[in-house]
């Protein structure tokens, strides 16, 4: 569940404030819905997986992954977001989901 445009969060502004300074030129580069908009990284990925708790409580303010899904098919670049009904923000959601991604990832380092 990550957040899928910080520069368009509460979350976000204040650790990019705190990291980056008040410059939001700067924080663009750092914001992957920001990037995947601009083209950035154009071609290097055949899908990008997002697991998502729909009971999470940060979801519509903070995390906004129809974010991210929105710049993917503005530039079409598959994103795959899976709503998980009944996870929230837990360790328990990471752990659940944690053993998909590792061979989302490990199946695109061997083709």
């Amino acid at each position: 569940a990550p957040i899928s445009s910080p520069t368009r969060c509460p979350w976000g502004e204040k650790a990019f404030t705190a990291y980056l300074g008040p410059d939001r030129a700067v924080w663009e580069a750092h914001d992957a819905a920001r990037l995947i908009e601009t083209g950035v990284g154009e071609g290097c990925y055949d899908d990008i997986l997002v697991d998502q708790g729909d009971a999470d409580p940060f979801l519509v303010e903070q995390l906004k992954p129809e974010l991210l899904v929105a710049a993917g098919a503005a530039v079409g670049q598959k994103v795959t977001l899976r709503m998980q009904p009944g996870y929230d923000h837990s360790y328990f959601f990471m752990a659940s989901f944690i053993a998909d991604h590792v061979a989302f990832h490990a199946a695109r380092l061997k083709a």
